[in-house]
C-alpha cells in the first residue's frame, strides 16, 4: 500500500534533512595544513622563545571519555592524553614537536593504543618525542638564552585563575627553580587572539553543533510532556548523539520553576510541574566545536499572562540586540540596548522604580567599573548578553579586543535575560534605601514569583552581516505554544 502523501513529504524532508547533514559532516573539518598555519602564526608573534603546552591527562576520576584541552587541539590536532607539545620560534620562524606517552600495553587492551611517531608524523606532519625527553629537552633550550611561554592546561579560560595544581603549573615552577631569573610568559593572550577569529572550516562546525543543538530543542518542544527535569536532559541529549555529537557541549541546565532563576543550575533533578516555566539551557559539541542555546519553555504547553510578559520582555531585548549587532558595531552597544529594552519593561510591570533606580547591591565593588551593576533593574537581569563561542563554550571573539566591535569570523551568543524571586530581594544587604524599596516592589515580584526566562541562540559574523547559526530553535511564543499542540505521548 502507497503511504499517504503527507507521509511521503514528511519522510522525503526527512531523507533530504540526512543527506545534507551527511554532506556538512564530509566537508566540516580542519585540514593539517590550517593547523600548521596557526603554529606558524603563533611563531611569528612570539619572535624568538619556547612555547610548552601540556594536554589533558588520562581521566582519573572515572571511567569517562577523554576529551582534548582546546588550546592544545588548536595547536596539534592530537587528541590522545598526556601529551605535551613545544614549539620553538626563532627570527619568528618555528619549529614544532609533539611529546607523547605511549600507553601501557595491558591498558591498551582496555582503552586503545596510541599513535606512534610514523603514524603522527603521516596523520599531524608533526616530529613527535618520548614524554621521558621533555625536562631536559627544555632545560637545554632555556640555557642558549630563549624565553619561556606556556600555555595552562585548564579546559577553559574561565577556570584559569584556579589552575595552580595542573601539571603545567607544577612543571613550569620546576623549570623556573633550575634556571634561576628565568621570566616565564603566558602564551595564552596570544593564542586567544589567533582563537578570535574563526575559519571558514571552523565556522562549518560551528553550523553544525548548533543545528544539532536546535533539533534538541525542538524534540524537546515536540515531545511528552514532562514530570521531571532529567526527562527533559535526557531526550534533549539524546537527540545531540543520535545527529552525531560527541558529547553535550557543557552541563545540560534544565531548571524548572525556582530552579530556572538559578543561572547555572545542573542537578536536573526535580519536578517540572504544569504551571511552572524551565529553562533549557543545552547544546551539543561537535568535533570539538560548541554551540550554545537557550529556551524557555512552559511545562504545560502555554505561557501564563504573567509569563508571557516576562518572556515577550527578554525576546524583544533579544531583537534589540540583534538589530546592532552588525560587522563594524560595537559589541557594548548590543550588551547596551538589550539592557534598556529590559529595564524599561521592568519599570512598567512595577519591578522597579525606574529604569535608573539604584539599590545599595551586595556586589557595590563593581559599581565603580559598572555603574549599572547597581540599579534596580541588574537584579533582576544579572548577566552580560554575549560570548564567544568555538573549541570552548566561552571562547575568545575578536571583540574583546581592540576597538570591542565585531569583525568577520566572529562567534557569539545573544542571550538576554530575566529573572525574579524574592531570593533576589532576601540577599540584598538591610539598610534604609533597600528596605523600601523592597516594600514596594515585594508584592509585584510575588505576582512573578520564580520566574526565570532566558532566550540565548548563536550567531556568526559574515563580510555582510550577521547569521544566526541557530534559526532551527523555535523561540517565539506562538512557535512554541503550536509546537507543544503536536506533543507526543512517548519518546519516539
Amino acid at each position: 500500500m502507497r503511504a499517504p502523501r503527507s507521509a511521503r513529504r514528511r519522510l522525503l524532508a526527512a531523507v533530504f534533512l540526512c543527506t545534507a547533514a551527511n554532506a556538512l559532516q564530509l566537508h566540516a573539518q580542519i585540514t593539517q595544513p590550517e593547523f600548521a598555519a596557526r603554529r606558524d602564526s603563533l611563531a611569528a608573534r612570539i619572535g624568538d622563545g619556547v612555547v610548552v603546552a601540556f594536554g589533558g591527562r588520562t581521566p582519573v576520576t572515572d571511567f569517562g571519555t577523554f576529551f582534548q584541552l582546546p588550546a592544545f587541539h588548536y595547536l596539534t590536532n592530537y587528541d590522545e592524553p598526556d601529551a605535551a607539545f613545544v614549539l620553538v620560534a626563532r627570527g619568528g620562524r618555528g619549529t614544532a614537536t609533539l611529546y607523547t606517552t605511549p600507553a601501557d600495553p595491558r591498558r591498551a587492551f582496555y582503552y586503545g593504543f596510541r599513535p606512534d611517531s610514523a603514524a603522527i608524523a603521516r596523520s599531524l606532519q608533526l616530529t613527535s618525542r618520548p614524554f621521558s625527553a621533555l625536562g631536559s629537552a627544555i632545560d637545554s633550550l632555556l640555557a642558549a638564552g630563549l624565553p619561556l611561554y606556556t600555555l595552562g592546561d585548564f579546559e577553559d579560560a574561565d577556570f584559569a585563575r584556579v589552575d595552580s595544581l595542573t601539571r603545567g603549573q607544577a612543571f613550569a615552577r620546576a623549570v623556573a627553580a633550575r634556571h634561576p631569573g628565568l621570566v616565564v610568559k603566558d602564551a595564552h593572550p596570544i593564542v586567544d587572539q589567533l582563537r578570535a577569529r574563526k575559519s571558514a572550516g571552523e565556522v562549518a562546525l560551528l553550523k553544525r553543533a548548533a543545528e544539532i543543538s536546535a533539533e534538541g530543542h525542538r524534540a524537546v518542544m515536540q515531545g511528552p510532556e514532562p514530570r521531571h527535569e532529567y526527562e527533559i536532559a535526557a531526550l534533549i541529549e539524546y537527540t545531540f548523539r543520535r545527529l552525531g555529537a560527541e558529547r553535550a557541549a557543557y552541563g545540560s541546565i534544565v531548571g524548572s520553576g525556582v530552579n530556572g532563576t538559578q543561572l547555572h543550575y545542573m542537578k536536573d533533578t526535580a519536578a517540572a510541574r504544569p504551571g511552572d516555566l524551565v529553562v533549557i539551557d543545552a547544546a551539543a559539541e561537535y568535533r570539538g566545536y560548541a554551540a550554545d542555546i537557550t529556551r524557555t519553555l512552559p511545562v504545560s504547553g502555554t505561557f501564563t499572562p504573567a509569563q508571557r510578559a516576562i518572556y515577550q520582555l527578554v525576546r524583544d531585548a533579544q531583537a534589540a540586540a540583534e538589530r546592532v549587532a552588525k560587522p563594524g558595531a560595537l559589541a557594548r552597544a548590543a550588551e547596551d540596548s538589550s539592557f534598556a529594552v529590559r529595564a524599561r519593561g521592568l519599570a512598567s510591570l512595577g519591578l522597579i522604580d525606574s529604569v535608573n533606580a539604584t539599590i545599595d547591591a551586595p556586589w557595590s565593588s563593581m559599581c565603580a567599573t559598572t555603574p549599572r551593576a547597581c540599579t534596580q533593574a541588574y537584579l533582576w537581569t544579572i548577566h552580560g548578553i554575549s560570548h564567544g563561542l568555538g573549541l570552548a563554550v566561552h571562547d575568545p571573539a575578536q571583540f574583546y579586543y581592540g576597538d570591542r566591535t565585531y569583525q568577520p569570523g566572529d562567534a557569539f551568543t545573544i542571550e538576554p535575560g530575566i529573572y525574579i524571586s524574592t531570593r533576589s530581594l532576601d540577599a540584598l544587604p538591610d539598610t534604609p534605601r533597600n528596605r523600601a524599596f523592597i516594600a514596594r516592589v515585594k508584592p509585584i515580584v510575588q505576582k512573578y514569583e520564580n520566574t526565570g526566562v532566558r532566550i540565548e541562540d548563536d550567531y556568526v559574523v559574515t563580510q555582510t552581516g550577521v547569521e544566526r547559526i541557530s534559526a532551527g530553535a523555535p523561540r517565539e511564543i506562538g512557535e512554541i505554544e503550536g509546537l507543544a499542540k503536536t506533543r507526543v505521548r512517548t519518546v519516539p
